[in-house]
């Protein structure tokens, strides 16, 4: 499908939860999204967070999650999670799997941000570091590029029922970033007012879910 002028592609994914089977696990469902990626021309894959079902992973997994990451021909840029947070024994530590040039791990390679020049695009995000609760969204203090994005790794407070759970993100949250599209993770499927959502946060249709 042909692009407007100056339009960014962005695939979007989080809570593929590899590794969930050991080395049994084929990794299917992270080719899948890199085939989506490319056939969507994306300018960037974002992974929000629950990448890896636990850190502790046989280093196969690992090198092999490394290894089709590094063969991708776009940035990759991860957000750790609850499942596998940037703590001293995390996945993205170990197998080489921070090393690619193309691969950005929030928290391991970076501290919260990084910015893609090629496409004057600032992705940044509050990475998970222990498995403590926390606030999974913060506010930019200021843009370090024209086009903005906050990853986050969290439960969507819809009403009070959800109070009681942690790593909570509220309404309010979203709108306080003021980024042109907020990727949000911890949810295992799109839903409603996902989608709606992100249509409201990304007046300008410069950045688009692909995923």
């Amino acid at each position: 499908m042909p692009r407007d002028a100056g339009e960014i592609v962005v695939v979007h994914t989080s809570d593929l939860h590899l590794g969930t089977h050991g080395e049994r696990d084929d990794l299917d469902v992270l080719r899948r999204v890199l085939t989506t990626a490319a056939q969507a021309a994306a300018d960037a894959l974002l992974l929000a967070g629950d990448i890896f079902d636990t850190n502790r992973l046989p280093i196969t997994v690992i090198d092999s999650v490394a290894r089709l990451l590094a063969d991708a021909s776009l940035p990759v840029v991860v957000l750790t999670g609850n499942h596998d947070p940037a703590t001293a024994d995390s996945a993205y530590r170990k197998g080489g799997l921070a090393d690619p040039p193309n691969v950005h791990v929030l928290g391991v390679t970076c501290e919260d941000s990084v910015v893609l020049e090629h496409i004057s695009l600032e992705i940044c995000g509050t990475p998970h570091t222990d498995y403590v609760d926390m606030s999974p969204i913060s506010t930019p203090s200021t843009r370090a590029a024209r086009h903005q994005i906050v990853m986050a790794h969290g439960h969507f407070v819809r009403s009070a029922y959800d109070l009681h759970r942690s790593w909570l993100v509220h309404d309010a949250d979203l709108e306080a970033t003021g980024a042109d599209y907020v990727a949000l993770g911890h949810w295992r499927s799109p839903s409603a007012w996902a989608r709606a959502r992100w249509k409201r946060i990304t007046p300008a249709r410069r950045t688009a879910p692909a995923a």
